[in-house]
């Protein structure tokens, strides 16, 4: 779905780096339940129906690693998940969006995503999950507005691009180019994925593995 120009020796780290396990760790509600900054990490973040436990799942290729749910919103905290043979850990930030979550609620997650975002050295990029079928909301800008501010490096994936027409696909694309195009912050490629059909997954995988080789 996604032209592949990557060197096929990273493509094969990519592929190595999540044919190991990943488990679960812990979930934390506050910043001082957070592991020690000791490996590189990543985090995904994006709204509550974005599909982000699902591709997070496709990725490690475990159907169960990260809990799904028809409910938006369940993830409530940041999710730990580390590889079991390699420097790499995974957060799992909670959605957003979700208009349905008490305020009180929203303004915890809000003010914890925050904190991680500003606060973790060890933390080499943000994957922000975009609705293939719509392009970048208020919420979704909004979130990349922090990223900027926060310099963090960060990168938008299109999740469920098998679902459009092709042509409402590139109006997407497009959007989205045009969207970070002078972001500091933003990684200039755009990964289009669908973990209900496997697509973009081997791109996503190289990336992180080229963040750990860097």
């Amino acid at each position: 779905m996604s032209e592949v120009d990557y060197a096929p020796d990273m493509i094969e780290k990519g592929r190595l780096l999540f044919a190991r396990p990943f488990l679960f760790t812990k979930g934390c509600v506050r910043i001082a339940d957070l592991p020690p900054m000791d490996r590189v990490e990543i985090s995904f973040a994006g709204r509550s129906n974005v599909g982000k436990s699902s591709l997070i799942n496709a990725l490690c290729g475990t159907s169960g690693l990260a809990r799904t749910s028809n409910t938006p919103g369940r993830t409530q905290e940041l999710n730990i998940f580390e590889s079991q043979s390699e420097n790499l850990r995974i957060v799992d930030m909670p959605g957003y969006g979700y208009a349905k979550a008490p305020e009180d609620k929203v303004r915890q997650w809000t003010r914890l995503v925050h904190q991680y975002l500003t606060g973790r050295t060890t933390l080499r990029r943000v994957y922000v999950l975009v609705d293939g079928r719509h392009g970048p909301k208020d919420n979704d800008l909004t979130v990349m507005n922090e990223l900027d501010r926060a310099a963090v490096s960060y990168q938008v994936v299109l999740t469920k691009a098998d679902k459009p027409l092709k042509a409402d696909l590139e109006k997407v694309i497009e959007a989205t180019k045009a969207a970070i195009a002078k972001r500091a912050a933003a990684h200039p490629r755009v990964i289009l994925t669908s973990s209900h059909k496997g697509d973009g997954l081997k791109e996503l995988r190289t990336e992180i593995a080229m963040l750990l080789e860097s």
